[in-house]
């Protein structure tokens, strides 16, 4: 490995006790998205402590914030989130579910690890500019509400990611494996039906039923899925239907809709037709509807210089080792797993691969998957949706998965919060903080290699940006 990411690593193993603890602080005060306000406090104060110049509120957002270093081009923004999931608190480093506190919230998709590890590699760059000298600037994107919310989305409305020469990121996952390919687009509308209060049975037919019509909406909904694409989806939760009184024609209903599609020009033209069926249920019912739009996020591009510059790293650092104990509580909390399973995409898409991941991961038996998974480029599609997505549609963007949850473990689980809190959790932080680090150093050095990567970019962004974003709209906390 070069000197200056040899430093880099031994930079972040010098300052491990600041990420971790910052990793278990947020992961001891889980906050929903757009509400993570401790959590925000804390990145402030950690930033600013370290030398960082500051913004809270980034983007017009309370719980977002930025800390840059540094002067001049290339400049790489690191990503970071920090948003919790609701009903999943649990006790950390238990192999049982057992909350800390009953309907509470809990890490599930460890965001917790996410930010601290982002934390971690842009503090090494920070190091590594200053014993260098060398032209550029690193920012740390302290980004909420990835849960709900879309931070990165409203972001990319206003064009902030295209500042960037590139972005990288990781994510918690049960493997060790650079993300290739692309995903769901995905745009959240909550519709509020509104009609007229009456006695079910004194005088119904003076009652106008919201719910009626926001029954209706779903089961018009329901016949529009046969004429969608494979690729879309659409899912659908009621947030009030009402009230509990079977007496009362009620008069106001919330329904909050998620529309899917591979492409997010084709998510945007999906919704307009369930605007259509929400207006046809108001119709059919004399009630009015209302909308609010709550998010929307991109596909993700796939960027193949990035993800073979960050597997190499990722090959020269290595995978986290576990200790017997480590290995015994992930043995433990396995068992509660649905389902063993081949690890990580490539596995799934690549019979070479697949046969080697099989072979490493005892046919997906092992509780922690101490492994590399080999590079993989595809451009394929794979469900699920993040708003790293808008991201990749502004500056060239990668991330690596890093194992931080047991083998098979579901997503959004108590069993990856259990994690999360834990020792193996710090481990996966650490390695994920040194693989950007190293990662970010590769593109001040190459200038090279950075104008490949945003060739690259540019090939696979031709057609232009749709963002999901509805002029007008603002970040809304559910």
């Amino acid at each position: 490995m070069q000197e200056n990411k040899r430093r880099a690593v031994s930079y972040i193993d010098a300052h491990a006790d600041i990420f971790t603890n910052v990793s278990d602080e947020i992961w001891r005060n889980p906050e929903l998205s757009l509400k993570e306000f401790q959590a925000a406090d804390l990145y402030e104060r950690v930033l600013r402590e370290n030398g960082f110049a500051v913004e809270k509120g980034f983007g017009g957002i309370a719980t977002a914030v930025t800390g840059s270093f540094g002067k001049g081009s290339p400049v790489i923004g690191i990503l970071g989130e920090y948003d919790a999931l609701s009903g999943l608190s649990q006790e950390a480093s238990c192999p049982e579910k057992r909350p800390l506190k009953e309907g509470g919230a809990g890490h599930g998709c460890g965001h917790n690890m996410l930010g601290a590890g982002a934390l971690a590699a842009a503090f090494a760059v920070k190091a590594y500019l200053e014993e260098t000298g060398r032209e550029g600037t690193v920012i740390f994107y302290g980004c909420p509400g990835e849960e709900g919310g879309a931070a990165k989305a409203f972001f990319a409305r206003e064009n902030l990611w295209r500042e960037l020469d590139a972005a990288l990121t990781w994510h918690p996952a049960d493997v060790n494996e650079i993300r290739s390919g692309t995903n769901n687009s995905c745009i959240q509308i909550l519709y509020r039906f509104s009609g007229i209060s009456a006695h079910a049975a004194g005088d119904p037919e003076n009652g106008r039923s919201a719910l009626d019509a926001a029954e209706l909406m779903n089961t018009g909904v329901q016949y529009l899925r046969e004429h969608m694409t494979p690729d879309c989806r659409i899912h659908y939760a009621f947030v009030d239907a009402g009230g509990i009184s079977p007496n009362v024609v009620q008069s106001e209903a919330s329904v909050l809709y998620m529309v899917r599609a591979n492409k997010v020009q084709d998510s945007v033209k999906l919704l307009s037709r369930v605007d259509k069926v929400a207006r046809g249920a108001a119709m059919m019912t004399e009630t009015e509807v209302g909308r609010t739009f709550i998010d929307g996020t991109a596909e993700l591009v796939p960027n193949f210089v990035l993800e073979r510059l960050m597997h190499d790293n990722f090959a020269a650092i290595g995978v986290p080792h576990y200790t017997g104990e480590e290995l015994a509580l992930a043995d433990e909390i396995k068992k509660t797993c649905p389902k063993d399973e081949l690890p990580g995409r490539a596995a799934k898409l690549d019979t070479a691969i697949g046969k080697e991941v099989r072979s490493l991961s005892q046919d997906g038996t092992k509780a922690l998957n101490d492994f590399l998974v080999p590079l993989f480029h595809t451009t394929q599609f794979s469900p699920g949706s993040s708003d790293v997505g808008d991201v990749s549609w502004q500056t060239p963007t990668c991330w690596a998965d890093v194992c931080a949850f047991v083998s098979g473990a579901p997503g959004h689980s108590w069993q990856n919060v259990s994690c999360g809190g834990s020792s193996i959790g710090h481990k996966a932080v650490l390695t994920a903080g040194k693989v950007i680090a190293c990662t970010a150093i590769d593109l001040y050095e190459n200038p090279d290699m950075l104008q490949q990567a945003k060739n690259e970019f540019a090939e696979r962004t031709a057609s232009g940006y749709v963002c999901p974003i509805e002029d007008g709209a603002e970040p809304v906390a559910i």
